[in-house]
């Protein structure tokens, strides 16, 4: 799966001409981060990654801190870094806040989409239903993924749609990561298209209720499933 890239505004400036190098280690470690190919709480020495991605330390170093300022992965002098993992309470906090920012989100798409906007977002819906009937996952995740961030946009406001890719970030990984232990998501494809007719509709109070109790379903699911995962909390 291709990670989400991030904002160019967020991305530092360098006079060192590692702008391009750096870009490239953030998001290729970013990608597996997401993948879950490197677990949560196994330590990894700098040399070894920049090894690995055929790259010098200084581009892996500085992808590494940009990662650790989005709450991705920690770094201890000596050890390494490692993939931090998620907690209950990790995830009871993102759910929050995506809640409130997706819903004020759809609130603004009810009142601004254009028709083209409400238009793709009925694609992903229809494209997520069409891989819940091939029990295919993965397309259905993409499918979703897909969708919150046409929401985001379709609200036309620049740094709401910023806030949420972060947040969504965050979450991102352990909805990966519980996608095969939770049953088949056909009721939140369910959720999506009733949210959509109400996008269309141009009901704002609706829309907002409708993926704020969504939001909440999730949040529930997934901080029920975390504890099916193994425990990967290291000191």
């Amino acid at each position: 799966m291709k990670a989400a890239s991030a904002d160019p505004a967020s991305r530092p400036s360098s006079d060192s001409g590692n702008t391009t190098a750096t870009d490239d280690a953030y998001d290729n470690l970013k990608r597996r981060i997401f993948a879950n190919e490197i677990e949560p709480g196994r330590f990894i020495l700098q040399e070894a990654l920049a090894e690995d991605l055929g790259m010098s330390r200084t581009p892996v170093r500085e992808a590494l801190i940009r990662l650790e300022r989005e709450g991705l992965v920690e770094i201890r002098p000596r050890w390494g870094m490692r993939v931090l993992p998620v907690s209950r309470q990790d995830m009871s906090e993102i759910y929050e806040v995506l809640g409130a920012l997706e819903a004020q989100a759809a609130r603004l798409a009810a009142s601004r989409a254009s028709g083209d906007e409400v238009d793709r977002l009925e694609a992903a819906v229809h494209d997520m239903e069409t891989a819940i009937a091939a029990d295919d996952r993965e397309a259905w995740a993409d499918a979703d993924d897909r969708f919150h961030t046409l929401l985001a946009e379709a609200s036309g406001n620049a740094r709401l749609k910023r806030m949420v890719a972060v947040v969504n970030d965050q979450a991102h990984r352990v909805r990966r990561m519980t996608m095969h232990l939770r049953p088949l998501p056909s009721a939140s494809s369910r959720d999506h298209r009733k949210l959509v007719r109400a996008i269309r509709d141009g009901d704002q109070d609706r829309a907002f209720a409708l993926h704020e109790a969504h939001r909440r379903r999730s949040q529930k699911l997934l901080i029920g499933l975390l504890e099916q995962l193994p425990d990967t909390t290291e000191s």
